[in-house]
C-alpha cells in the first residue's frame, strides 16, 4: 500500500491544492492527514472543505482544536493566538464540527500517526533532537511513528541497540530491526528554509519512504494574509520557509 501523509496546511489554500496536484501523479492508494487545517493562512474554511473530501483519514492538530475551543491557546505566540483568533471568526459551522471531532492519533499494526508526540498528544510536545526522540521510541511499539508539528523533516532513526540519529534525507528504505520516527514537514507553513509545500510518501511493501516537495503560488499566498488583515509577518515567512 502506498500511503500519502500530509499536514499542517495552516489555511494555505494554493499550497493545499498544489499538493493535491502532485498527488494526483503519484500511485497512492490512501491519504492521511496529521493535523492543523487552519491557522495563519486566510483559507480556513476552503482547506477543511478540500481536506475532508482529499484525506481519507484525519488527526486534529494543536491549532484546529486551539480554533474550536478544545485546546488552550495561552501558549501560542501573539501573532499566532491574533491568527487563531481570527480563524475562530471565519469558520463554519460544519467546518467547526469537524475539527471538533477529529482524534489525535491513529495507528496499524507497523506504523502510527500523531500530530505532535505518540505520548500526551494533547500537550503538544515537540520532537526537535535525539533527547525528546528517546522519550517517544519508549512510548510506542510500532516500527514507525509519522508525526509533523515543528514544520521541519526530520527522520529519526533507532537501531538494535538501542542508538539514535536524526536523519536529514529526502528517501529512505526501512532496515531490518531499526525503528523510526518521521516528521513529514508542512504543506502551509515550512519552516527548513525550503518554501515549497512538502508531504510524505509510505510504501508499506518496499517499506521506503519519501519526502516530496512542490512549488506553489506563494505570492498570491501572501497578498490574501495581507488582504485579510492578519499579520504581516505570516505572509513574509512564506517567502523564506522560516
Amino acid at each position: 500500500m502506498n500511503l500519502a501523509l500530509i499536514s499542517d496546511v495552516h489555511g494555505n489554500l494554493e499550497a493545499l491544492s498544489a499538493v493535491e496536484k502532485s498527488l494526483q501523479t503519484q500511485d497512492v492508494d490512501r491519504i492521511l492527514f496529521l493535523g492543523d487545517c487552519v491557522g495563519y493562512g486566510a483559507n480556513p474554511n476552503e482547506c477543511v472543505g478540500l481536506l475532508k473530501n482529499l484525506a481519507d483519514h484525519m488527526l486534529a492538530g494543536n491549532h484546529d482544536w486551539a480554533a474550536v475551543g478544545k485546546s488552550s491557546a495561552a501558549n501560542f505566540n501573539p501573532v499566532a493566538k491574533t491568527a487563531i483568533e481570527w480563524t475562530r471568526d471565519q469558520l463554519t459551522g460544519d467546518n467547526y464540527q469537524l475539527l471538533s471531532s477529529l482524534p489525535l492519533k491513529a495507528s496499524s499494526e507497523n506504523f502510527m500517526c500523531v500530530h505532535s508526540t505518540p505520548y500526551l498528544p494533547e500537550d503538544w510536545h515537540y520532537i526537535l533532537n535525539v533527547f525528546d526522540a528517546r522519550i517517544c521510541f519508549d512510548t510506542f511499539t510500532n516500527t514507525v511513528c509519522f508525526v509533523a508539528h515543528s514544520h521541519m523533516p526530520v527522520i529519526f532513526m533507532q537501531n538494535a541497540d538501542g542508538k539514535i540519529v536524526a536523519l536529514h534525507e529526502d528517501e529512505l528504505t526501512f532496515q531490518k530491526k531499526t525503528r523510526y520516527i518521521i516528521n513529514i514537514g508542512s504543506v502551509g507553513q515550512p519552516r527548513d528554509g525550503n518554501p515549497r509545500a512538502g508531504y510524505g510518501l509510505f510504501n508499506t511493501e518496499t517499506r521506503t519512504y519519501r519526502l516530496v516537495r512542490v512549488h506553489y503560488d506563494v505570492q498570491r499566498a501572501q497578498q490574501k494574509i495581507i488582504d485579510a488583515g492578519l499579520p504581516e509577518i505570516l505572509a513574509l515567512r512564506l517567502g523564506v520557509g522560516k
